[in-house]
């Protein structure tokens, strides 16, 4: 993973429209659905490229009936904000392996897993391996990019 790929994934937010939040190094109010185990996972922009918006809708399409074959009940979740939003899916009860294998299968760099308010950045070797984990703090935003 290049720095400006690890910059970007520290940098922006994740989770549902009502309830944000961004990686930190320390403690802070978490959402209030992180609870139990959970992974967000997307599907769009394979390896960090952008891609066209009807294959970004296919790919998605095909992660949710995933997910849902699964017996999981994910919500609807993005990562990031403005030209680099992504739809995800934010899966309560995923375990690890799950979230690795659809990231990996869905050609992503990373994915996030946590349980309750710790989190974990997950890089994807895109061989179906973890490439390496960071773990952090699942920090509420609250308002307009201020951090709670």
């Amino acid at each position: 993973m290049s720095a400006g790929l690890r910059a970007a994934f520290l940098g922006t937010t994740y989770g549902t429209a009502q309830e944000r939040f961004r990686l930190k190094e320390r403690r802070r109010p978490a959402p209030s659905w992180a609870r139990g185990p959970w992974a967000i996972v997307t599907a769009w922009n394979p390896g960090a490229a952008r891609a066209l918006q009807a294959t970004n809708a296919q790919d998605a399409a095909d992660l949710l009936a995933r997910v849902r074959a699964g017996g999981f009940s994910p919500l609807p979740a993005h990562n990031g904000e403005g030209q680099w939003r992504e739809e995800a899916l934010l899966i309560p009860g995923a375990q690890l392996s799950q979230a690795v294998a659809w990231g990996n299968d869905f050609g992503q760099a990373a994915v996030l897993w946590g349980t309750g308010a710790r989190v974990a950045l997950v890089w994807l070797d895109g061989a179906g391996k973890v490439a390496g984990l960071e773990r952090f703090w699942a920090g509420r935003v609250v308002g307009a990019g201020a951090d709670g």
